[in-house]
């Protein structure tokens, strides 16, 4: 196995790669993946120094945990920290987020993942008043207190919901969307999760795959690809596909974008190198649906860190071409 940084992940105390592996598209959700191809996806991670996988139960609808549980029974040499997460399977009420439920939701995961106790747990982009009730952060007390859970954590879509979250005490973790098209949680996110003690956890790297540089405007995406399917909210929030991008707007920034890349490095690699070296983050969770990708995005956190005139052209492209678009509504 290849070794790569690892970082302590936040109140956990538990060290994880700087690059994981996102599964959402395990599940299913970007298309059909059959289970020898994910396997070798995980494998191709693990055996590049990747030690932290994150998923979710809503991930075709647990297949991704699933998947998940059955390669790490089959991988015993694999010392993953498994984050999950838990709330999206629920009509999105605030009043559906009590113990029981989450007693319920969490016997689910752990028999997919085919552990008692799961490394860690986040709300999965609950309703905005979720991050404020105290009887939700007891619930989740009561989970760890019952080694159900080794530590909580949260998964957010706004800079607000995650300064709300980072201000608990037990909250170990908040993941958020932070990529070349997405600064606005370097602004406050990142200095008061560094100030807490929090980890962050970097989702949607390359913007669904815009910061790759590989589409164009005329790329058709599948009917069950959410890049088709949610273009523009249709089935969940419209910052997880293409980081609430227009389309066009994100093709012609992405071009640009990839005249930025050193020799040597392709456009996604340099979009999860400049990830890595954001002060504050622990880990970035790039999807792979292939070996040659997830080699690749792993190989990501051996690049020599981006020279400050990189940083500051990223800047200026996003000033100019993405700021006025999304820097407010997120």
């Amino acid at each position: 196995m290849i070794l790569m940084e690892q970082r302590t992940l936040g109140r956990t105390g538990r060290d994880v790669s700087v690059v994981g592996q996102g599964t959402w598209q395990l599940g299913g959700d970007w298309g059909e993946v059959q289970e020898s191809d994910a396997f070798d996806v995980l494998d191709a991670a693990v055996d590049s120094g990747v030690t932290f996988f994150d998923t979710a139960d809503v991930y075709g609808d647990g297949r991704s945990e699933q998947l998940i549980g059955r390669y790490l029974k089959n991988r015993p040499d694999a010392d993953i920290f498994v984050a999950t997460k838990m709330g999206r399977r629920a009509d999105q009420l605030p009043e559906n987020y009590v113990l029981d439920n989450f007693r319920t939701w969490n016997d689910r995961s752990r028999a997919n993942l085919g552990v008692d106790t799961l490394d860690l747990v986040q709300l999965h982009c609950p309703p905005t008043a979720v991050y404020s009730s105290d009887a939700v952060y007891d619930a989740l007390d009561t989970l760890v207190d019952e080694q159900r859970i080794a530590a909580y954590a949260v998964s957010v879509e706004t800079c607000a919901e995650a300064l709300t979250a980072i201000a608990r005490p037990g909250v170990a973790s908040v993941q958020i969307i932070l990529n070349p098209f997405r600064l606005k949680p370097l602004d406050e996110v990142l200095p008061a999760a560094a100030a807490a003690g929090v980890g962050i956890i970097a989702r949607v790297p390359l913007a669904s795959g815009l910061l790759s540089g590989k589409y164009t405007k005329d790329t058709v995406f599948g009917p069950d690809d959410h890049r088709t399917y949610n273009r523009h909210g249709e089935a969940f929030d419209q910052g997880e596909t293409f980081s609430g991008i227009d389309y066009t707007t994100g093709i012609e920034a992405a071009a640009e974008f990839a005249g930025l890349a050193p020799e040597g490095a392709t456009p996604a690699q340099t979009a999860l190198r400049w990830i890595i070296q954001q002060p504050g983050v622990t880990s970035v969770i790039p999807g792979a649906r292939s070996v040659e990708q997830a080699r690749a995005n792993a190989a990501a956190a051996a690049l020599p860190p981006l020279p400050q005139s990189t940083l500051d052209a990223v800047r200026e492209l996003y000033d100019r071409s993405i700021r006025a678009e999304v820097h407010d509504r997120w």
